[in-house]
Formats: structure tokens, C-alpha cells, sequence
């Protein structure tokens, strides 16, 4: 028999936490529940601390607050008795049988959001912007680029599966003097292109960068004609503006045999995109000058500036954000001012996400204060610099070629694949059977299959790991430990999915089109384990769309792995592929099932593809 399947609790930790909230109303206060999962499972899978807060508030012991707060606890249907631990924890332990029944909802994987595992999407949908990746156009994407592409990614694709419309913006640099140098290079080595721009192919665009630079250092009429050709771009010289566009064109393809191969997709919108809107946010802060006249928006030495509370020099004074030089000019705070008003009044942003290093933290704190300061952008948007560390070299030094310059992204991930290459060859996976996890039978592969594993594998190695660091934090690049078939690593958790899904193939079972179970059995220790890790992952993912935090759901995805082993072990788990009666069979390869969907899911959503083989 099956059950219709109905909607899943989103989340069994903000269930339990709207339970306590209900109890702690009912003797007669209001505070945090402070549900959270517990640190150690000898004292329940959740605990509520929620009783010292509130001592002082009721005027007793944090004991017997909590006593009162567990006598009007209604939570029967979903745990066991709670108890009263130490000074006023109350723990929580989840029935089996809830368990079960929460599991038994989840639909199979061809049916409507089976996909989703069922998990209903958020009831607020809001539009949200990622800025990521963000490459100058006049040099190629380099390993500086890695963490602002893969991390925004990633952002962007957990809020999509919340609910939320996120368009993900590639703010290309593709404006100022330095292009005007470019144009006028390419003008004098490649005049095809004043006729014939689609024709345009550059090969190595770091190469013709520093040949042009090496060009204007040292010839005084070249770097004449560079400025004179900046003008000309900036007062939109058809001429100029045909050959500047072939340019960015031709770089922008550079880029995007990167995105393609990273599996990111995104809409470019260059600094050339924001010129008008520049003018316009200069006339608004012209007139909150005239009108205001309170030295929010003043001039400073000739530069058009705008001053906030809580911006100061090393020496006290005020710290201002310039938004028009001296000269006329516009700067990055102009371009990206203009960018959230198109942002905020166009695209009808209400979350903007900026994936950018740590080192642009000022900056950004003083773009969001002036933003809101002038009135571009409302208490209901907000705005976030989502910052990250850097990448380093195995040494822990600045990541560099041998030769001292940037090291290119394309080069490290030709690397990383030619290295899964190799480690495949040497160490390759087949079907699995009731043994230990770390078993890995041999098995050959074709030339086709190797180079698709090869791919997969290389490329997901490098997301994984870099995704698995905190944000804020340095690693090193090191492909040994970033290609380790063991440990918290993208090839250890592949493997994970393609044994799991081996399983069913070997028990001649399509797990795909497994029904819904009206009974999901849970009596042994390491099912009723499988069955709360399972349960987990809804309330991770939204710990990972508030927070913007990658590594959690890496590491819960590790941890779901290494339940799931000890479920499989043939000594710590139980039987699955000849287990009887056919009901518990049946059961066990439905949380096998459900495990790599959950595996597989929480790895598309980090932008790594799965293999059925490995």
C-alpha cells in the first residue's frame, strides 16, 4: 500500500522551535526558543536553552522555568518526553515514528517536485541580484576569479531553489582609459577589424594586453593617440565604438569557455552599460547639494563627494565617498551607484548579493551607507558584500606562475581534470556490494567515459573544495589533497552517490520509481541515524539562503555520506540488497534512494554534476 503523499515539515528544528515558543507564551513570558540541534547526541537530537533567558524575567530558578515551560509543551506527535538537563536545558529526542512518517512523505523522483525532494519553496519570493565573477575584459580570467564565480553560483542557485527570481550580473570591466590603449592597438595590428569585427579572434589576450602596454610605455605618439582614442570612445565615435565592441566581444568569449566549463551562467552587464545612468545619479546628487545643503552631498577640493556618519581618516577626520573627481571624471563609486539605482528601480532588486574579496570591505560599506544616506536605496532592500579570503599556493603564498604573474583560470582547470585523469586511471570505482565503504572493485572505463569522469571529476574538485572553506578564510590550492578520494572532497562524495545509486542496480530495482512507502521501517540504530541526517537537509539549506554560507551545506552533505556508510556497513549497519521480509527490503533501498537523491541534489545545488559510475 502507498500513501498520498503530503506537504513536509520545511524545517523540524523551526517546528519544534514555534512548539517551545508556544509553551513559553503559555506561562506567561516571551523570549528566544533557542532550539538548536544538540552537540551531542546523548542528550537528544534538539535542545532548548530557552530557560536561563527566561529566569530572571519569571522570577525563578532556570530549573523549574523550564519544568513549567516542558508541562505546557505539546509535542507528543513529534518526540519522545522531554527531560531537564543540568541548569535548564531541555532536551528533545525525535520519535522513529515520526521519522518515518516524515520520510514516507517525500515523493518519488519522477513525480511533481520529486526533484526537490518535496521541499516546498519559500512563501516570500523576492527578486535578488548576484554580482559574480566580474573579469576586467582587457585580460584573461585568472585564479583570482575562482572564489567570486564559484561562490555566487552557488548563492544564486540555493536562493533559485528557495523560490526567489535571482539573476546573476556579471559587472565586466569594460570602460575607461585603459581601453582606449586597446583600441588603438588593435586598430594599428589588426585593421581587418575596422570592416570585419566578427572576424576578430584573439588568441591570448594576456599577450596583446602586454604588448600594447609595452607600446605605450615606450611610444610617446602611440600613447597620444591612445587618449585621443579614450575620448573618441567616451563621446561615442561609431568607429571607435565598432572596434571597442569587437574587442569586448572577443574577451567576453575568453570568459565564457570558462562559465561553460564551470556550468555558470550569468548576464554580462559591462561599466559601458551604467554611462547614461552615471549622469543621471550625479544630476540627483547635485540636487540633494542645491537642495539640502547639509554637506551630505558637497564638493571637496573640486571632487563632488558624499559624506556619511561613522566614515573617518586615520587622523579623525570625515572620510568622504567621491563620485565625480575633480577633473569630471567618475570613478568606481559612481559606476556602482548607478548600478544599484538600475538595480533597486529596473530590476526591482530586493536583495543585492556582491561576491567580492575581503580587501573591497570599505568600500562597500561606504557604497551601502551612501546608497541609503542619498535615498537610492530603501529600508526593504538589502544590500550585502559577500566577501571571501584568497586562494594560495600549496606553500601558502600568493598563487603565482613560476615566472611570478597571475596564474590563469584556464590553465588550473586544464590541471585539475588531466590530473583526475590520472587518478582514475589509477583508481577507479564499480558496482558496490554489502561491504566496507572504502572498498572500490576495479574497473575499466572507455576513452569517452574517462574523459566525461575526468571532467566531472577535475572541475567538481575544484568547486568542492573551494566551496567547503569558510568564506572569509585563505586556503591552499593543492590538487593532491583537492583530487583525495577520501576526507570532505568532491571525488569522495561522487564516489558516495555512484555507489549508492550501484546499490540498486545490483538488488534489480529501479529506486528512481520506488513508490512512496506507507511504512518506512526504522527500528535499528543506523536507519533511525540515516532517517534524522535526511531530515536535516531542508533546515541546511536554510541556514545556507540567510547566512550565504557554502560550507555548511558541504559539510552536512559529508556527514550524510558518512551516516549513510555506517547504515551500509556490513558490520555497524544492516543488510539491504538480500534483506527480509521484502517490506524492510523494500524500506532500506528507499532511504538509499532518498540518501543520493539528497547527495545529489545538495551537489547540483554547490554546481557539481553527479555520475552514475565512477
Amino acid at each position: 500500500m502507498v500513501r498520498v503523499a503530503c506537504p513536509l515539515v520545511r524545517s523540524i528544528q523551526q517546528l519544534l522551535s514555534d512548539r517551545v515558543s508556544d509553551a513559553i507564551r503559555a506561562v506567561g513570558a516571551e523570549g528566544d526558543p533557542q532550539v538548536r540541534a544538540s552537540q551531542d547526541e546523548k542528550f537528544g537530537d534538539y535542545q532548548s536553552n530557552a530557560a536561563m533567558g527566561l529566569a530572571k524575567q519569571l522570577g525563578k530558578a532556570p530549573r523549574q522555568v523550564a519544568s513549567d515551560i516542558r508541562s505546557k509543551l505539546h509535542i507528543d506527535d513529534v518526540c519522545g518526553p522531554p527531560d531537564i538537563a543540568g541548569p535548564g536545558f531541555i532536551n528533545l529526542r525525535l520519535k522513529p515514528e515520526f521519522l518515518a512518517d516524515q520520510l514516507a512523505r517525500v515523493p518519488r523522483a519522477d513525480a511533481t517536485d520529486g526533484a526537490r525532494l518535496g521541499l516546498p519553496r519559500t512563501e516570500r519570493p523576492e527578486t535578488v541580484v548576484v554580482d559574480l565573477s566580474s573579469p576586467n575584459l582587457a585580460k584573461e580570467m585568472h585564479v583570482g576569479h575562482l572564489r567570486s564565480t564559484v561562490i555566487g553560483d552557488c548563492v544564486a542557485r540555493v536562493l533559485e531553489f528557495e523560490g526567489h527570481r535571482v539573476i546573476r550580473e556579471n559587472h565586466v570591466g569594460d570602460w575607461g582609459t585603459q581601453f582606449g590603449m586597446l583600441v588603438a592597438f588593435l586598430q594599428a595590428t589588426e585593421p581587418d577589424v575596422i570592416d570585419h569585427p566578427d572576424t576578430l579572434v584573439i588568441s591570448d589576450l594576456e599577450s596583446f594586453y602586454v604588448r600594447a602596454k609595452e607600446r605605450f610605455d615606450a611610444d610617446e605618439a602611440f600613447k597620444r593617440e591612445s587618449r585621443e582614442t579614450v575620448v573618441k570612445l567616451q563621446r561615442g565615435d561609431p568607429l571607435t565604438r565598432r572596434i571597442w565592441k569587437a574587442f569586448c566581444d572577443e574577451s567576453l568569449r575568453h570568459c565564457h569557455e570558462i562559465y561553460r566549463q564551470l556550468g555558470v551562467e550569468l548576464v554580462d552587464r559591462g561599466e559601458s552599460f551604467y554611462t547614461e545612468l552615471m549622469d543621471e545619479v550625479i544630476a540627483r546628487l547635485e540636487r540633494i547639494k542645491n537642495e539640502r545643503g547639509d554637506g551630505l552631498v558637497a564638493e571637496s577640493d573640486g571632487a563632488l563627494c558624499v559624506f556619511m556618519d561613522g566614515f573617518t581618516t586615520r587622523d579623525g577626520d570625515p572620510l568622504p565617498m567621491m563620485v565625480r573627481k575633480s577633473d569630471g571624471g567618475y570613478n568606481y563609486a559612481t559606476s556602482d551607484l548607478a548600478t544599484i539605482v538600475h538595480r533597486v528601480e529596473q530590476l526591482g532588486a530586493k536583495r543585492i548579493i556582491y561576491v567580492v574579496g575581503l580587501p573591497q570591505k570599505q568600500h562597500f560599506e561606504m557604497l551601502f551607507a551612501g546608497a541609503r544616506a542619498v535615498g537610492f536605496v530603501g529600508p526593504d532592500v538589502q544590500l550585502e558584500h559577500l566577501g571571501f579570503g584568497s586562494v594560495l599556493s600549496a606553500s601558502g603564498k600568493p598563487f603565482k606562475t613560476r615566472e611570478g604573474g597571475t596564474v590563469k583560470l584556464r590553465d588550473l582547470l586544464y590541471d585539475a581534470v588531466a590530473r583526475a585523469r590520472a587518478v582514475i586511471e589509477q583508481q577507479s570505482g564499480g558496482d558496490a556490494d554489502e561491504s566496507d565503504a572504502s572498498h572500490r572493485p576495479q574497473r575499466a572505463f572507455s576513452d569517452e567515459q574517462a574523459t566525461r569522469i575526468a571532467e566531472t571529476v577535475g572541475i567538481g574538485a575544484v568547486k568542492y573544495f573551494d566551496l567547503a572553506h569558510a568564506l572569509q578564510s585563505d586556503y591552499k590550492f593543492d590538487l593532491d589533497t583537492i583530487l583525495a578520494m577520501e576526507g570532505n572532497t568532491a571525488p569522495y562524495m561522487l564516489y558516495a552517490y555512484a555507489r549508492i545509486r550501484s546499490i540498486g542496480r545490483k538488488a534489480g530495482v529501479d529506486v528512481t520509481s520506488l513508490e512512496p512507502l506507507e511504512t518506512i521501517h526504522l527500528e535499528h540504530p543506523a536507519e533511525i541515524a540515516l532517517a534524522k541526517k535526511l531530515l536535516q537537509f531542508a533546515e541546511t539549506l536554510e541556514v545556507v539562503a540567510r547566512d550565504l554560507r557554502p560550507n555548511v551545506l558541504t559539510d552536512y552533505l559529508y556527514e550524510l555520506s558518512r551516516t549513510f556508510s555506517r547504515f551500509y556497513d556490513k558490520k555497524l549497519g544492516v543488510r539491504v540488497i538480500d534483506a527480509s521480509p521484502e517490506s524492510v527490503r523494500y524500506s532500506r533501498l528507499t532511504l538509499c534512494d532518498l540518501t543520493a537523491r539528497a547527495l545529489g541534489l545538495g551537489l547540483s545545488l554547490l554546481g557539481i554534476n553527479t555520475l552514475e559510475e565512477m
